[in-house]
């Protein structure tokens, strides 16, 4: 686990609405630094909360539970160098965070929990290269996307496609000039549940907004 050959930096691609939980749940989407693979990791509703706020940069009136454990880490004089998804056993993932002081052992979390302390220390986030390799993907777009560029902008029907991206970005813009002020008072509130799902519609039309 500590021999850095055998990681693979990555980033947080996005937070997803999945569908495989019972009761529902959240997918993190990992993305390779420098490369196209994703690793999607089931996590609970508390922990892609506090990562989608910590992603929006919105700090709560008060600590949530990361942001105490952070305080904790901080007073007690240390601070968090990285944090490895180092193993997957009977599709559970396994985590520990790395601290900065090599006298104090790495120490067990859950993926979820480990990357949410990384977003709080900005620290770096690895996966094992046997996990990347095993479960890793490539979207199918990512491989047509440079081909067909060039042709996509030649294939609109008509006019109907063209005035339909003209009219689009004001509407857009409206929505999330809206959905942002809804955002800002549910996080006022306290009321995580509704700011979690303000995010996702936050960012479905930030992507639609690109294509």
């Amino acid at each position: 686990m500590d021999d850095n050959k055998d990681l693979i930096q990555v980033d947080i691609f996005g937070l997803s609405l999945s569908t495989t939980v019972s009761g529902g749940g959240y997918a993190i989407i990992l993305k390779e630094i420098g490369g196209e693979r994703r690793l999607p990791i089931i996590i609970g509703q508390f922990e892609a909360q506090a990562i989608a706020l910590e992603l929006e940069g919105i700090k709560p009136p008060r600590p949530l539970t990361h942001d105490l454990l952070k305080n904790i880490i901080e007073a007690l004089g240390y601070s968090v160098e990285s944090i490895v998804v180092y193993d997957l056993k009977d599709s559970t993932f396994y985590a520990k965070i790395k601290f900065d002081i090599p006298t104090v052992e790495d120490m067990d979390a859950r993926p979820s929990d480990a990357i949410a302390i990384a977003l709080k220390f900005g620290a770096p986030i690895y996966v094992s290269t046997n996990i990347m390799e095993e479960i890793g993907f490539i979207p199918e777009y990512e491989d047509k996307d440079d081909e067909q560029k060039e042709d996509l902008g030649n294939l609109n029907v008509g006019n109907q496609k063209q005035e339909s991206k003209d009219n689009e970005p004001e509407t857009t813009e409206k929505k999330l000039k809206q959905l942002r002020i809804d955002l800002d008072a549910a996080v006022s509130m306290e009321d995580y549940e509704k700011a979690a799902f303000l995010r996702d519609e936050i960012k479905k039309l930030e992507i639609s907004n690109l294509n």
